[in-house]
């Protein structure tokens, strides 16, 4: 029998790192990894299982993989991720395509789950999401000049619509050391952006600790000499704390870009939802933030027909983002998840929470608009990650750009720019959303 794998990784960042440590204990195990599922002996699908757009994709994949089994494409199928914890039962016996379930719990167990599948053998593994995490190195699928570095899995949170505590567990922090390792590996290794991630970064260190310590293990990680660029996600606002604000402030690699999830902004609904903190708060928050960080890039998410949400709250969301204009905004329809409280709860229909997402859209395109008006005459770090031969352009970001959910920068420049490259650009407009212009010349 074959030792060919086929990954496909589904979902959010985090997910990727687990995808990523599952391919590097397969190819240490001997296994060979391919580039794309066609041909593999065995094919991984590692899904999300947050909402029903992510429910909908992974079980796409599946029904596409079966399909590619029925013609001698792939052999067995390996499902793996949120959407197996969610669906332990039903997975197997609804979709007979799938040979084997691997937990959240599990992920260290893909070596012998797929040693079994290859013998012909049927998987249903779930282990304590509630474990120590094992130390795992990882293949990197991102480019070679960026990677993601996960400090924490689990979640604490429990916000009533959310069902990540019940999928991945408590909340866990990795060691400072452990973190750092990595990270100077990563280095070493050419990565120059670390995005560093988890279900809440700004919860790091209190299960092992006693205390936040975020700032900490950030002042540690710029001190690796090699890393250009150091972004956060998912900060939650109420432990933003001063320390955390002063250390993205004054450090250099710290880029000035920070995403804190907030989901709504009116005070009953956040209450409902169990989301601590007040609009008030939130307000002050974004002052703070405006005040004593130079050139900040907010970033937040929200979700629109949660329950309470009439048109008066609505409109208070509205107000709220005309107020401050983000610069970075995802917005997204209520999905009620079985098994939460928020599902119980009376809450706007479909219709309407789509729509109210798109009025959201449309206002925070207007906002963007403004925003990118403003970096036209601007000379900004770029970091180069493609050229597009048919336009003879480059591609890349700046500090106020996350990959793959944020804009673009496209420029020329008279001698070559290599990939992964940082250079100063000066931006003279604006293309469909998209910031032009051209490399500063030395």
């Amino acid at each position: 029998m074959g030792k060919r794998i086929g990954m496909i990784s589904l979902g959010c960042a985090k997910n990727q790192v687990n995808a990523e440590q599952m391919m590097f204990l397969l190819q240490q195990a001997g296994y060979e990894i391919l580039p794309s599922p066609e041909g593999a002996d065995v094919v991984i699908i590692n899904t999300c299982g947050f909402i029903d757009s992510a429910k909908s994709e992974a079980i796409n994949n599946i029904l596409a993989m079966g399909q590619w089994k029925q013609q001698g494409l792939v052999g067995r199928i390996l499902v793996t991720g949120c959407l197996s914890q969610r669906y332990q039962d039903e997975i197997l016996t609804e979709m007979p395509e799938v040979d084997g379930v691997l937990g959240t719990g599990s992920y260290g167990e893909v070596v012998p789950a797929v040693e079994r599948l290859l013998r012909g053998d049927t998987v249903c593994t779930f282990g304590d999401i509630n474990a120590a995490q094992e130390e795992t190195e990882r293949i990197l699928t991102t480019p070679e000049h960026y990677a993601f570095l996960k400090i924490a899995e689990g979640c604490d949170n429990r916000c009533s619509y959310c069902v990540i505590p019940s999928l991945r567990g408590k909340y866990r922090s990795r060691t400072m050391e452990d973190c750092v390792a990595e990270a100077q590996a990563l280095a070493e290794n050419g990565v120059k952006e670390l995005i560093v991630i988890a279900q809440d970064t700004s919860r790091y260190g209190m299960d092992l600790y006693g205390k936040p310590m975020l700032p900490e293990l950030l002042r540690a990680l710029c001190r690796i000499e090699k890393l250009h660029w150091i972004r956060i996600h998912y900060l939650y606002p109420e432990l933003m704390t001063d320390e955390l604000i002063d250390t993205i402030a004054s450090e250099e690699k710290i880029v000035n870009y920070i995403d804190v999830p907030i989901q709504h902004v009116n005070d009953k609904i956040l209450k409902r939802m169990n989301r601590r903190g007040t609009r008030a708060e939130l307000d002050r928050l974004m002052e703070k933030l405006r005040a004593r960080i130079d050139d900040v890039v907010i970033r937040t998410s929200l979700i629109t027909g949660l329950p309470g949400e009439g048109e008066a709250e609505f409109e208070e969301l509205c107000d709220w983002l005309r107020v401050h204009k983000l610069e970075r905004v995802g917005v997204f329809p209520f999905s009620p998840e079985e098994g939460t409280a928020a599902a119980r709860m009376e809450h706007p229909d479909e219709e309407t929470a789509v729509h109210r997402a798109e009025l959201i859209g449309q206002l925070q395109s207007r906002i963007m608009d403004e925003y990118n008006e403003k970096m036209v005459g601007k000379t900004l770090e770029v970091l180069c990650e493609a050229y597009d031969p048919q336009t003879e352009r480059y591609v890349g970001r700046t500090y106020a750009d996350s990959p793959e959910i944020d804009g673009r920068v496209l420029f020329t420049a008279q001698e070559p720019v290599q990939i992964g490259d940082f250079v100063q650009v000066r931006i003279d407009g604006v293309s469909d959303g998209d910031l032009t212009g051209r490399e500063e010349e030395k």
